[in-house]
């Protein structure tokens, strides 16, 4: 049965971060946070908390994880309303890296000590919904899974909420744990890092090894960074958006760990039409320290060679994926190698669209394309082989996706990079880049720093 929701404009619209600091306490507080960047990307906002149905998957557990989620998004239908925000309830959470293992035969990485699920997602029937165009905001109740009656006490009970101060004080951590190969990050107190450089430099030099011998045209490597956990992580979020706002920025509480993400890149989006959308991110370079030294960079990664082909090997990877799911011919790249400037770095983006053939859904859109190939590389499956191979740890939510899927069937997502992973007494934030045939591993190096600086201002350690 299709119901519509039960929608209470708030007026005037509550500031999003004072709406997720009342609502610290609630169980599996999500917030979608439309922080920074071009304001077309930037529109929407939403938060969302207490899901009727919560999920979650580690390792080869059964059943396929994918499989629940399309299961159970069949049980609830809910038509949108035109108008408002795209995401008006539904399902909503973490999507990890090593949900791969569900898709393709790849080795395990070694050593996994912060053991997050492969997924982590609740069905959530309410959510407050912020145009931040318009500037207008909606509390959004879809009464599931009890229907209409449902949503109006909903209503009620949120609207209570919003009312409130912060519903309880920081939380208890649990017991910390000693995260393995801890080398001190140079520069940064207290940050640790799995590399010494010369380790990255090493592998760095085997992955070009790798593209020298065929196995693949470009492969993404990561060090993980950690360094304790000291403050409950809604404060650090607040200063992490604060620092380096982001279009894709994300907060997700799961109790007993928190993501925290400044996200620019967008994964996949599926809109009411059917038509999919994902906007790689390849080729970076640091914000400049004058305005010169600004446009000095802006103009280097432009006349790159190396990060526009890189850029366009994913494009090549992404259109392949769509096309396992798209009507034929519908899958075009209206934007190659576009710059996209944020608060600490420079981008370049492309986008890749496509037309959803009948009968398939967001959960075989995320099948055929989970994960993003801007961060594992080309081909894929040899791509992510080399990862497990020489990156020593797991990359847990990094490189995953958070993101929604409506219960109309819409979705959008993100990739998680720029993201912090709280948990067990720690930060772990693993960053990253594409190495290719002519990398140098000293500027890879320093790209992942480059790519670290608004976390490690967000840390207040610069």
């Amino acid at each position: 049965m299709v119901i519509e929701p039960l929608i209470e404009e708030l007026s005037p619209p509550p500031d999003p971060w004072a709406v997720a600091q009342r609502f610290i306490g609630l169980p599996k507080l999500l917030w979608f946070d439309s922080a920074g960047g071009p304001s077309e990307l930037a529109r929407y906002s939403y938060i969302a908390a207490s899901p009727f149905e919560w999920f979650e998957f580690r390792g080869q557990e059964m059943p396929n994880p994918f499989e629940v989620l399309r299961e159970q998004l069949s049980r609830y239908r809910s038509a949108s309303i035109p108008g408002l925000p795209p995401f008006q309830g539904g399902a909503a959470g973490l999507l990890g890296y090593d949900l791969c293992h569900w898709l393709e035969r790849l080795p395990r990485a070694k050593v996994d000590e912060f053991s997050t699920p492969d997924l982590a997602v609740g069905f959530y029937d309410w959510v407050i919904a912020w145009d931040h165009y318009a500037d207008r905001c909606w509390l959004i109740s879809t009464g599931f899974p009890n229907r209409f009656e449902q949503a109006r006490i909903q209503v009620k009970k949120i609207q209570s909420y919003l009312e409130l101060s912060r519903t309880q004080p920081a939380r208890p951590y649990s017991r910390p744990i000693n995260p393995v190969m801890r080398h001190p990050l140079p520069d940064f107190p207290n940050v640790f890092s799995n590399f010494n450089r010369a380790g990255f430099l090493s592998t760095v030099d085997r992955a070009v090894e790798y593209t020298h011998a065929g196995d693949c045209f470009q492969v993404n490597i990561a060090q993980r960074l950690v360094t304790p956990l000291r403050e409950e992580p809604l404060d650090l979020y607040g200063r992490l958006r604060k620092v380096n706002p982001a279009s894709f920025a994300a907060y997700f509480d799961t109790g007993y760990f928190q993501i925290l993400s400044a996200s620019p890149e967008r994964f996949l989006k599926l809109s009411h039409n059917r038509q999919i959308e994902t906007r790689p991110i390849k080729g970076t370079r640091p914000r400049g320290r004058t305005e010169e030294e600004d446009r000095a960079n802006i103009a280097e990664l432009l006349a790159s060679a190396k990060d526009r082909a890189e850029n366009v090997m994913i494009v090549d990877l992404l259109r392949n994926d769509l096309g396992r799911v798209c009507e034929y011919g519908s899958v075009t790249v209206p934007a190659v190698c576009q710059l996209e400037s944020h608060p600490t770095v420079h981008h370049l983006v492309s986008q890749v669209r496509g037309q959803l053939r009948p009968g398939l859904s967001a959960i075989d859109v995320l099948k055929a394309a989970f994960p993003g190939g801007s961060v594992t590389g080309a081909p894929k499956v040899r791509a992510m082989e080399i990862i497990a191979e020489l990156e020593p740890h797991a990359r847990g939510p990094y490189c995953g996706c958070l993101g929604w899927i409506g219960f109309d069937g819409a979705m959008d997502t993100n990739i998680l990079i720029r993201t912090f992973t709280a948990g067990k007494g720690w930060l772990k934030f693993p960053v990253g880049g594409g190495i290719v045939a002519d990398s140098v591993p000293e500027r890879e190096y320093e790209e992942t720093l480059h790519k670290a600086a608004g976390l490690l201002r967000a840390l207040e350690v610069e």
